[in-house]
């Protein structure tokens, strides 16, 4: 009989869900843009139940991860981001070392031994380098967050954004602003910031290639090309990479049903 799972991660900004057959198969994989404390929990299970035909009885069990788990009463079961984060990125990118997760309100970055999590360091007390972080910098430049990837490819040369404190940077961006230095160097600029802080944290918890990164912030090209030149290698992003949370609950699920029969 086919085991059919369901992973949710609901995220500061976003939820995510995927549901898996047997542990392999893909029935379905949704994002919606509304995070904990919203109705996108509700929305993102909606769509990927209609996506599939699948009725939420026939789920044989739910795994809920992110910001938002513990306010998720559907679940069969609670877990960390961090685990979750760390399946899901070995199940989409295979062999690797680290993985780096850029959300909407922290940093994590994992290390990965024979597949398994073996470290993790986070930065949750800033905003710095966060999916939070680059949605200031984008309204103090008056441009969608969606399209910096797309000014820092237009960018000539970096703008210098040194501080990697919310409020200062706000004031760097400002000043070169000021200077009728070009919306694209300062986008690069701000990137390159980012960059640092998360190279830091990468480095700290043991940085071992190959590199991977997840959360929503890796569908900014701009940051994984300064995240490339920050730590010198390649980064492996993947189009389910802001899924990888979702994937890894999906994958527990299936687990413990599994276990449990």
């Amino acid at each position: 009989m086919d085991i059919i799972t369901m992973g949710i991660d609901i995220g500061s900004t976003s939820s995510k869900a995927v549901i898996l057959k047997n542990g392999e198969d893909v029935l379905a994989k949704e994002v919606v843009s509304l995070g904990a404390g919203t109705t996108g929990a509700k929305q993102v299970i909606d769509l990927v139940l209609d996506k599939t035909g699948v009725k939420r009885e026939e789920i044989d069990y739910i795994v809920a991860t992110g910001y938002g788990r513990n306010s998720f009463k559907d679940a069969d079961k609670t877990m960390s981001e961090l685990s979750c984060h760390a399946k899901g990125g070995v199940y989409l990118f295979g062999d690797i070392g680290t993985i780096v997760d850029i959300g909407g309100q922290d940093i994590k970055a994992l290390a990965i031994r024979d597949g398994m999590l073996q470290n993790f360091l986070m930065n949750d007390k800033c905003a710095a380098g966060t999916g939070r972080f680059l949605e200031v910098m984008a309204n103090v430049l008056d441009v969608s967050i969606d399209d910096l990837g797309d000014l820092d490819a237009q960018a000539t040369e970096k703008a210098s954004i040194s501080s990697t404190c919310t409020v200062f940077a706000e004031s760097e961006v400002i000043s070169a602003l000021a200077k009728d230095i070009s919306i694209p160097n300062i986008v690069r600029g701000i990137h390159a910031s980012v960059a640092t802080k998360v190279a830091g944290l990468a480095r700290r918890v043991g940085l071992k290639k190959p590199v991977a990164m997840t959360g929503g912030v890796s569908r900014n090209p701009g940051i994984v090309r300064a995240l490339e030149n920050e730590l010198d290698c390649e980064i492996k992003v993947s189009k389910d990479s802001q899924l990888a949370g979702a994937f890894g609950a999906a994958l527990y699920a299936f687990e413990e049903c599994k276990k449990q029969s």
